[in-house]
């Protein structure tokens, strides 16, 4: 007999994988039931509500193709992952809080990665000539917790153009603002893109309607992706955000942190620190990733 109460269901649930054989799996799934459970009860929820739920679900799984990831995108405009990654980070505290508090503070990776970008040289521009956006000059370096220069440490980048586009939301469109670098003899880095602007997430989709319904917006302060890694320390997924942009204290998919806020100083047309001579005017970024080592 199962007992006529939400509880009695969960726990005979919960019963019916004694038999499972992954510590871990059983673990996750069980306390999946129990709270998915408790959620049912508390908001006593009708089979209507539920049959739109599936429903909701199912045309998140619909708008997924090859360039497009709706679930990462509900994942990340409900908090959930950035609650993973603060757990990830939390481990790391626990393990060495000195070295956790001297590493660089990781976010989420969005819906836009695209795996594959071309290798480029140091000093590269990642952007076409015909990409809209003000012209940026990102230089720094990459580092051990300790400040010690990482030699060969790659920097998987790519952003959204100077209108908030990526090359994934325009049919046909082949890679542009994606590169892969690697730093050098010193730990250093250095690369042109474009400076970021604020965008809003897909909205033509089911995610979008949930915003609306929620009474949020769905916008993206501007940011540049990086995915940090080198042997040996644990690969960082981590943005850079422009100071004084707008939604830095409502971004949609909550990824903001006040240590990967940084300065896009303007410069006047002419000698770039790289020599490049410009006509328009351009901006500078300095920043210094620091990865931890490896347990």
């Amino acid at each position: 007999m199962i007992e006529d109460k939400p509880t009695g269901l969960a726990d005979a649930v919960i019963a019916r994988m004694s038999d499972c054989t992954e510590p871990r799996f059983k673990e996750v799934m069980a306390s999946l039931v129990r709270h998915l459970h408790a959620f049912v009860n508390e908001v006593d929820l009708t089979p209507e509500e539920w049959m739109a739920a599936i429903e909701f679900l199912t045309a998140t799984g619909q708008a997924c193709n090859e360039r497009r990831q709706e679930f990462i995108l509900l994942s990340d405009t409900l908090g959930v992952s950035m609650a993973v990654v603060g757990l990830d980070q939390a481990r790391s505290v626990r393990a060495d809080a000195q070295i956790a508090r001297r590493a660089t503070e990781a976010t989420v990776q969005g819906p836009f990665y695209w795996e594959g970008a071309p290798d480029m040289p140091l000093g590269c521009d990642l952007s076409a000539a015909d990409v809209a956006g003000e012209p940026a000059y990102y230089t720094g370096e990459v580092t051990d917790t300790e400040e010690r220069p990482l030699a060969g440490a790659l920097l998987d980048i790519w952003s959204g153009d100077g209108e908030g586009v990526y090359d994934m939301q325009v049919a046909g469109k082949g890679m542009t603002l994606r590169g892969r670098l690697r730093t050098d003899a010193d730990g250093r880095y250095r690369f042109w893109s474009i400076r970021p602007t604020e965008y809003p997430v897909p909205t033509d989709g089911p995610v979008g309607v949930m915003l609306k319904r929620m009474g949020r917006h769905p916008m993206r302060p501007g940011h540049i992706h990086m995915k940090v890694s080198a042997e040996g320390h644990v690969p960082l997924t981590t943005h850079l955000f422009g100071r004084g942009g707008r939604y830095l204290d409502s971004d949609a998919v909550f990824g903001v942190r006040n240590s990967l806020i940084v300065d896009y100083e303007r410069h006047e047309p002419g000698l770039a620190p790289d020599g490049r001579d410009l006509k328009q005017p351009y901006y500078t970024v300095r920043y210094a990733f620091r990865l931890s080592p490896r347990s």
